[in-house]
Parts: structure tokens; C-alpha cells; sequence
């Protein structure tokens, strides 16, 4: 939720220098001239609330924005703002490889696990945008030395509810209502389609170090799509998941069974090619139903294995629709 403030003067400026081997940073502040550093033009900011209950001022109209998450760069590049700033994909050293080409020239400034916050200072950022799927939650005191900071939403929370905060973080929520309105048309469509796969049980997996791991429990883009299209899920990945995976022992193979199986790593689909042909060579998969029935389907793993938004959300869909759809 956001409320609208009465425009006023300020500059953002930051720095970030070591010092006896500590990243000081000095961030934000105003100005008595009341004009933005590109153009003597006025500026003006809003107040949003984020996701932890902080009162953040943010720009009207941000320039500059570093997503540091791998939801709130999903959701800033659906909303057609280009980042100047960004995290590595999980498991990648550059941006997630679904997003690979709408990134652009954003520079990776942090992983999953850390930001290089020296490297972010030096883009001189207006809005920095993050949840709670990363680890860099921690570094928030830090972050908004540097520029306003929104942390858009909790772990394990509603894709779209992310995405709508996100996108009021940029003010640009009607545009975020259009995304969703066009999405659950689509989904209506496809469900529409399923014919003999209606209510299929779906099983979704990230096959790494030889092993599966089960993926997409809850509500997130992956469990919430297949969800919306009334599809199952077998008994091991129903409900809300401990954590972003969960290991599966190769003895226990037959858990990750259903009618179909969407399979994939962390990279792209090429990845999940050569994970694949690996995996039949493991002792019983062989045996599971989608492998005996030739419904195996070989994914973009980091659009289904990693947290997204909307345009994760759309290669789920556009997968499921292909391979389900009559």
C-alpha cells in the first residue's frame, strides 16, 4: 500500500570508500538548491510501506534502479524498467538465463547470498528493490545508506502479491494489474484445453549432483500456476516447502512420480538436456510413470527452479499449455 506525499526538493547522492579495510558508505541527502543532479529539474518522491512494516521515501519516478532479488528483476523488467543494477541468478554467475536477454547492460552487483556493496554505491542507484528470497535482507541498514530501499515481500509469499508491490515500489501498479488481468486470462484459456490432462498430477523438479531435488511448493510462480490450472501435485510436494528445494534421495525416486514430470537445473533448457540423459541412467528412473509414458518434459530450469515473477510465471505457463493442453 502506498500513500502520496507532497513533492519536495532533494538530491541523492552516494559514495562508498574502504577504509582500513571497512566499506563505509554515505547515502542520501538534500540539498538547499532543491534541484535533481541531472537538470536542475524539481524531483519528487512518494512513501510506500514495505513488506517488513519500513516507511520508505521513494522516487515518483526512479531512474536508476538496482534489483537485487531474483523476483524484483523478473518484475522490474515485465514493467519495462531497466535496472542498471542486479543479482546473479541462483546457482548462475550472471543474471538468470530466462532473463538473460531483457537485462541489457545491468551490472551483477550481487549473488543470492551477498551484495558487493561497494560496486552498488558506485552506480549511485535512486531506488534499490530486494525481498526476502535473498540472503541480502541482512545488509537493508546498509543498503539504504546507499539509496531508499523497499524490500517488497516476505519469503514464501503470494508471486503476485510480490509483484504488485514491486511494482508500486515503481509506481507502476496499473501497469503490474494489466500483467495479471492478461495472465489469468490466459491461464482461464488453458485450463480450458487440458481435455484428458485435467487434474494431471504434475511433479516439478531441479535435477543437481546427480540427484532430484522437488520444486515449486506453495504459492509461489511455479506451485501457484499449476494451482490456478487445477492440476495436482503429488503427496511429497503438496503444501509450503521448508526451503527454496528439497533434496529427494534416490531411493525414494518414486515420490517424485506423477503423470507428467517437468524437469530442469538451474540453468537453461541445454542444461536440463544433459541432467536428463544423466538421470535415465540412474537405477529406477526408468520405472516412474511419466518416464515410462514419455512425459518427461525437459524445462528452462531457471525460469521454473529459481523464485520469479511474471515472466517466470509466463514460461511456466507457456510449458504446462504445450504439453497439457489438447
Amino acid at each position: 500500500m502506498s500513500f502520496v506525499r507532497a513533492s519536495r526538493r532533494t538530491v541523492l547522492t552516494s559514495a562508498a570508500a574502504v577504509v582500513t579495510g571497512a566499506l563505509l558508505l554515505t547515502g542520501c541527502g538534500e540539498d538547499d538548491g532543491g534541484s535533481d543532479s541531472a537538470g536542475g529539474q524539481e524531483s519528487s518522491t512518494r512513501q510506500v510501506t514495505d513488506a517488513t512494516g519500513r516507511e520508505v521515501d521513494v522516487p515518483a519516478d526512479p531512474k536508476k534502479v538496482v534489483a537485487l532479488s531474483e523476483p524484483t528483476l523478473d518484475a522490474a523488467l515485465a514493467l519495462g524498467v531497466q535496472p542498471v543494477g542486479t543479482t546473479a541468478g541462483r546457482g548462475q554467475k550472471g543474471v538468470s538465463t530466462y532473463l538473460a536477454d531483457k537485462a541489457g547492460k545491468a551490472e551483477v552487483v550481487a549473488t543470492v547470498a551477498e551484495a558487493d556493496l561497494e560496486k552498488l554505491a558506485a552506480l549511485q542507484p535512486d531506488l534499490i528493490l530486494l525481498d526476502e528470497t535473498t540472503a541480502v535482507k541482512k545488509e537493508v541498514s546498509k543498503l539504504e545508506s546507499i539509496a531508499p530501499t523497499v524490500v517488497t515481500a516476505k519469503l514464501n509469499e503470494d508471486w503476485k502479491k510480490a509483484f504488485t508491490a514491486t511494482a508500486d515500489a515503481l509506481n507502476q501498479k496499473a501497469e503490474a494489474e494489466k500483467i495479471l488481468s492478461g495472465f489469468d486470462a490466459d491461464v482461464a484459456a488453458a485450463k480450458g484445453k487440458l481435455g484428458d490432462n485435467a487434474g494431471a498430477v504434475v511433479s516439478v523438479v531441479r535435477w543437481q549432483n546427480k540427484a532430484p531435488s522437488a520444486v515449486g511448493r506453495g504459492v509461489g510462480h511455479v506451485g501457484a500456476t499449476i494451482s490456478a490450472l487445477g492440476l495436482d501435485r503429488p503427496k511429497d510436494q503438496q503444501g509450503v516447502g521448508t526451503g527454496h528445494s528439497e533434496p529427494v534421495s534416490l531411493e525414494k525416486l518414486s515420490t517424485i512420480d506423477g503423470d507428467w514430470l517437468f524437469f530442469g537445473t538451474l540453468g537453461d533448457k541445454a542444461d536440463g538436456e544433459k541432467a536428463y540423459a544423466e538421470a535415465k541412467d540412474v537405477p529406477n528412473f526408468g520405472k516412474l510413470k511419466a518416464e515410462r509414458e514419455g512425459h518427461v518434459v525437459v524445462v528452462q530450469g531457471s525460469a521454473w527452479n529459481s523464485a520469479g515473477g511474471p515472466l517466470a510465471a509466463r514460461v511456466v505457463l507457456d510449458d504446462l499449455t504445450a504439453a497439457l493442453a489438447s
